[in-house]
């Protein structure tokens, strides 16, 4: 199995301190941070664009997870492939076109991460798993920081390919 990744979420920072945060969570072992992008359409709640990606970037060499949780999310993966992103993940019940999305995602040089929400069964992803990076099995409803997994939730992975469980899926859990 490979390393554990940790990819803390700056949802959970205080934004007046975006600098300060980066270096703590590098400091402390992370590898990754999560930016959670939020539209207040596909989830109810609003957190941050492309200009708050685009700031902290010069300021942090750790692998930028862009979580888009948009509706419509094709409008935005190349603005935030601009912005400095490392892997862009959207949620398979925003997109019609995932297999398009994903491969515009690659062209744009990043990798594609794909995500459910807890009431959509892991077959709904099955046709683009050897197609993405990362899958991101949600054990929260998405829109809200600091909510504790769901602890019926945790099986969800276990249905996908054992080979992914040892390379490429991640749990969205707070750390």
């Amino acid at each position: 199995m490979k390393d554990i990744i940790i990819a803390p979420s700056m949802l959970a920072s205080d934004f007046s301190q975006v600098r300060e945060s980066l270096d703590f969570v590098k400091k402390n072992g992370a590898q990754w941070v999560h930016l959670d992008v939020m539209d207040g359409h596909f989830v109810p709640n609003m957190t941050f664009g492309t200009k708050f990606v685009q700031d902290m970037r010069p300021h942090s060499d750790l692998v930028f997870d862009v979580h888009l949780m948009v509706e419509n999310p094709e409008f935005f993966v190349e603005e935030f492939g601009k912005t400095g992103a490392d892997y862009i993940t959207f949620h398979v019940e925003s997109c019609y076109h995932i297999h398009r999305l994903i491969y515009r995602i690659r062209e744009l040089g990043k990798k594609a991460g794909i995500s459910i929400v807890p009431s959509t069964p892991v077959s709904a992803i099955q046709e683009v798993l050897g197609d993405v990076d990362l899958v991101l099995v949600m054990t929260v409803n998405p829109g809200f920081g600091a909510v504790m997994p769901r602890p019926w939730l945790m099986p969800a992975p276990m249905y996908l390919p054992q080979d992914l469980l040892s390379s490429r899926i991640r749990a969205g859990q707070r750390v």
